[in-house]
């Protein structure tokens, strides 16, 4: 693949006038106020763009959303360009991105598939086979699909949200594991061999965070309920349930695995992140597991090797989806959590400790020197690991009392009482 150019600027109304197509990725954050409060997505910056295209364009324009939308917003956009539109011709297309953090490079140059949608009208499909003709310098036409507009809307919400179903159901089933002396990695292994389901995203956690999962469910939920249809709506609201439920669930397992209680007791975390190979923490279940054990007056002493200090103590003190909005309409100076210390070693975060809790799979927590941790820490020491990635044997062997989600439980915690 030959680039001919490709080059930055901030003169965006200078280059959105000379282009022929534009693509248009701002942000969608959740509603926090107004109609839809706390599901909507708030289009106030798409609506925005819109009205900057309409006001400098020139000549005829393709108008790309790359940006995840509610279905029929590109209807909206059309009706704000049109009604401004100065004799000028715009198609919007709908290009939904599906790119991973951590691969995104490789997703991009190798994707899955690329979907384009646009209306079934002449000046439509040549628009389609416009940005079709650019994405096949590099990408095999059999991996362009081309529908209409509202199914490549809607398609970008419903990927997300299977992907997010499927965090769900396993992690659901490792709350029954636990119960029943099952293994959740035997039971997804097995589930997985099935090459109807296939093993990918069939991991127990904590929880699934990041940008898009949560948002677009929520989005996917009032899209279902503006459409009259409670019953799709609330099956899509048990993911997000089940998500908090696990959060839920760890923390309670924490606290009545350590006496009842853990009031003044350092707790170590490893992670912050919500996954591995990244510093996002929007919407991390770090932060709930967090807030749940501060709730009860822990004392927290955090280590994630990309996550800075600063951005732990916001995460920390801001409202919920106030991550989703631009950093100069967040808090600038949020209040710093007195019982949170951050640190930039795991064997410093736990020495002392009563507990270590994993909260992002990184790898060089498979790593680390557990006899040392052992040896710094209060007795009994306790390891709650909510990714599976240590050997929870062999650190029993150690000394430690492990609880790895969805495996069969510690003698220890099988004496606490049950967790709801």
């Amino acid at each position: 693949m030959q680039w001919k150019e490709t080059f930055f600027s901030t003169e965006v109304e200078k280059h959105v006038s000379e282009a022929d197509i534009i693509f248009v990725s701002v942000n969608t954050p959740t509603k926090t106020r107004g109609l839809g409060a706390g599901k909507a997505a708030d289009l106030t910056y798409w609506e925005s763009a819109a009205r900057m295209i309409a006001d400098v364009s020139k000549n005829d324009k393709i108008v790309v959303e790359k940006s995840t939308v509610p279905v029929k917003t590109a209807e909206a956009i059309e009706k704000i360009l049109t009604h401004n539109s100065k004799g000028i011709n715009y198609q919007i297309l709908s290009n939904p991105e599906f790119l991973a953090e951590g691969t995104a490079i490789q997703d991009l140059f190798h994707p899955d598939r690329v979907l384009i949608g646009g209306r079934d009208t002449p000046e439509g499909q040549k628009a389609i086979q416009t940005l079709k003709e650019v994405y096949a310098h590099w990408v095999p036409e059999d991996r362009i699909i081309c529908t209409n507009l509202w199914s490549a809307e809607l398609s970008k919400l419903a990927a997300n949200a299977f992907l997010a179903q499927r965090i769900s159901s396993v992690n659901a089933m490792s709350a029954l594991c636990e119960a029943t002396g099952a293994d959740v990695t035997q039971v997804s292994s097995a589930v997985g061999k099935d090459t109807r389901i296939g093993p990918k995203f069939l991991n127990a956690s904590v929880g699934f965070g990041g940008s898009c999962f949560q948002k677009d469910i929520l989005n996917l939920v009032y899209i279902c309920e503006c459409n009259g249809l409670p019953e799709v709506a609330n099956y899509w609201k048990q993911v997000i349930k089940v998500n908090d439920y696990q959060k839920n669930r760890f923390v309670n397992r924490m606290v009545a695995s350590m006496f009842n209680t853990v009031s003044g007791k350092k707790i170590a975390v490893l992670g912050f992140a919500f996954k591995k190979d990244t510093g996002d923490t929007r919407e991390t279940p770090a932060i709930d597991v967090c807030k749940g054990l501060l709730g009860d007056n822990a004392h927290l002493s955090i280590y994630d090797p990309q996550v800075t200090q600063e951005q732990i103590q916001r995460d920390l003190s801001m409202k919920k989806f106030d991550w989703d909005h631009p950093t100069d309409l967040q808090p600038m100076s949020p209040a710093g959590v007195k019982q949170v210390n951050v640190v930039w070693d795991a064997y410093e975060a736990t020495k002392d400790a009563h507990g270590v809790c994993i909260l992002t799979e990184w790898d060089e927590f498979k790593s680390l020197d557990f006899k040392r941790i052992y040896d710094n820490m209060q007795k009994p020491a306790f390891v709650f690991d909510g990714r599976n990635v240590v050997d929870e044997e062999k650190l029993r062997e150690i000394g430690f009392i492990v609880y790895s989600i969805g495996k069969p439980l510690d003698a220890w915690l099988k004496d606490m009482p049950a967790v709801a």
